[in-house]
């Protein structure tokens, strides 16, 4: 029996045998070609270019019936990839003046491509070079007319086992037959990551050395929710695992009847449990999972994948359509957030070397106030459709909150000039994420209606820890008790000035830290869709007063290990 320990991507646990994909190797041959023949290879590299458009339309309709919209729009980058000028001519003019067959021609260009991108420093981008592999091999595997059977030909229940897997791949993971994917790289940041938690399997990647370890057949035990995979395990291991599914399932089912009823303790305190989305077609998850809300509506994704900007009648209609499904539930829309991770062609935003810390949310929006008070006149436009909310992301003072706030009456005069109709009395929160402005949170209180934590940036900021970076993963700790004092002294600032604080990132969606926000005194806990049942069984279960003491024991504990045990054995206890 062999245990290894890598980064737990999506929560669960499976059990089953290894179905292990290789990496798909092509042995491309240089020969040269004649100068009447360049025409038969330009045409036969159009038609794989148009055959692997074709395969990827017809996966990306697949995955948007099987698993939604927002999971289709990861191919968006494929088709982007495939209508790159540079890249088509740039092989078409290499096959001119070399004279060598177009699938070596190919072969090369791309190897210059992927090159380029693995040089690049931020992790985040880095990963992106999978999505420019993964389109470059469904090109060379058209011009070479291979075939390659994939993950839909697995016929029984397993366990897939890759150094990595591509868009595709994990694209492919709908079939019933797949129980969970462990790699030997990858971070939480990767697509693989991202589809496994909407496909609700247990995932563990940056294991290094998986896939030397197994062979097919090989029993696995995958425990997404502490990261670790356990090879060949013995009876004695078996049975403790298979004891936890048992387990698991039993919980799963208590959480689902929940879902529908208020998220109130045994002793009255009543507090709102919402939602994370990124598109309007996720409102119906959203209803299905017994949400109260919106609390988070994230609105770069309506730039990204484009070569324009979207116009302010298409932000306003997809704000009012939200707005008209959730009512009376409030719906809080977060204004552009670009920058960091995010990037956006059509506004040529600069190279940085730290672009978390650069040009990014409201630094960029108040430097370009022509594309901010677009989205702000839409989201004024559609607030009398809905309880709808704005809130800035990244404000680090009090000066940033109201030159945001001038653009807004700014954005309001605009729209009473033109004689349309809004929601003057709109309520306008702040995305606390930086640890100045957690620090001057009493003072920001006084000129907003709402906070909302961030913690996914509040803690990188807070620790010194790029999230998106492998090698420092162990170091982004959510119950750090650096980050527990900057929650409460938030919370207590707000509560001080009489408005209300909710927490949207995922720490919030921690089941194991959920009583300590309680105690702490948070009013609203936003996340993704399915996690909502088992916090609102969480939250019903015990007292706030319970809460509170459990709060102030934790908040005395030294390391943020320490707070971790002591949240998750306290779990324990309300979960048997």
């Amino acid at each position: 029996m062999i245990q290894l320990k890598g980064i737990a991507a999506a929560s669960g646990i499976s059990i089953g045998p290894v179905y292990k994909i290789g990496s798909e190797e092509f042995v491309v041959v240089r020969q040269a070609i004649k100068w009447e023949d360049i025409p038969a290879q330009i045409q036969l590299f159009e038609e794989a270019l148009i055959k692997t458009r074709r395969e990827i339309i017809e996966l990306q309709k697949r995955i948007s019936s099987d698993m939604g919209q927002e999971e289709a729009q990861i191919f968006d980058a494929h088709l982007l990839v495939l209508e790159d000028r540079m890249l088509i001519e740039e092989v078409i003019s290499r096959l001119k003046k070399e004279q060598l067959n177009v699938a070596y021609v190919f072969s090369e260009v791309l190897k210059k491509y992927i090159g380029v991108f693995l040089k690049i420093e931020d992790e985040y981008l880095k990963e992106r070079t999978a999505d420019i592999n993964d389109v470059g091999r469904r090109i060379l595997r058209n011009l070479l007319g291979k075939e390659r059977k994939g993950l839909e030909d697995i016929k029984e229940k397993a366990i897939i086992v890759a150094h990595d897997l591509s868009p595709s791949d994990t694209a492919a993971m709908h079939t019933k037959n797949v129980a969970a994917f462990v790699t030997d790289i990858g971070g939480k940041t990767s697509h693989t990551a991202i589809m496994a938690k909407s496909l609700e399997i247990p995932a563990v990647v940056g294991l290094e050395t998986i896939t030397a370890k197994v062979n097919p057949g090989d029993i696995l035990i995958v425990d997404g929710i502490m990261g670790i995979v356990i090879i060949d395990p013995d009876e004695e291991t078996l049975r403790i695992y298979h004891q936890k599914l048992e387990k698991l399932k039993g919980i799963a089912e208590r959480f689902l009847s929940v879902k529908d009823l208020p998220a109130v303790t045994t002793d009255g305190r009543v507090v709102m449990i919402s939602a994370n989305i990124e598109f309007p077609d996720e409102v119906s998850s959203v209803k299905l999972h017994g949400s109260e809300g919106i609390g988070l509506y994230r609105t770069e994704f309506f730039y990204m994948n484009r070569k324009d900007s979207p116009s302010e009648e298409e932000h306003y209609q997809a704000y009012k359509y939200v707005a008209q499904a959730m009512e009376p539930h409030s719906v809080v829309i977060r204004t552009l957030d670009i920058g960091g991770d995010k990037f956006l062609s059509q506004f040529k935003i600069p190279y940085e070397m730290q672009p978390f810390l650069g040009w990014r949310a409201i630094r960029f929006c108040l430097a370009r106030p022509d594309i901010f008070k677009l989205q702000l006149r839409a989201i004024l436009r559609a607030s009398v459709h809905g309880n709808l909310k704005l809130m800035y992301p990244m404000i680090s003072g009090i000066d940033e909150l109201r030159q945001a706030n001038h653009l807004l009456d700014e954005a309001k005069k605009e729209l009473k000039k033109k004689g349309l109709a809004f929601n003057d009395q709109i309520r306008v929160g702040v995305m606390i994420e930086v640890p100045s402005a957690a620090m001057t949170a009493d003072i920001l209180a006084k000129e907003t209606d709402f906070f909302s934590i961030g913690t996914n940036d509040l803690i990188q900021y807070s620790l010194a820890v790029d999230r998106a970076n492998e090698k420092v993963a162990y170091l982004y700790e959510p119950a750090h008790p650096a980050i527990l004092r900057l929650v409460k002294n938030i919370i207590d600032a707000a509560h001080s000035a009489k408005i209300k604080v909710a927490m949207c990132g995922e720490m919030a969606g921690d089941p194991s830290l959920a009583l300590i926000l309680l105690g702490l005194g948070l009013d609203e806990f936003s996340m993704p869709p399915q996690i909502i049942p088992e916090l609102k069984y969480i939250i019903r279960a015990v007292g706030f007063k319970a809460a509170q003491e459990f709060a102030n024991e934790a908040m005395k504990l030294s390391t943020g290990v320490q707070v971790e045990e002591f949240a998750q054995n306290k779990l324990a206890e309300i979960l048997k």
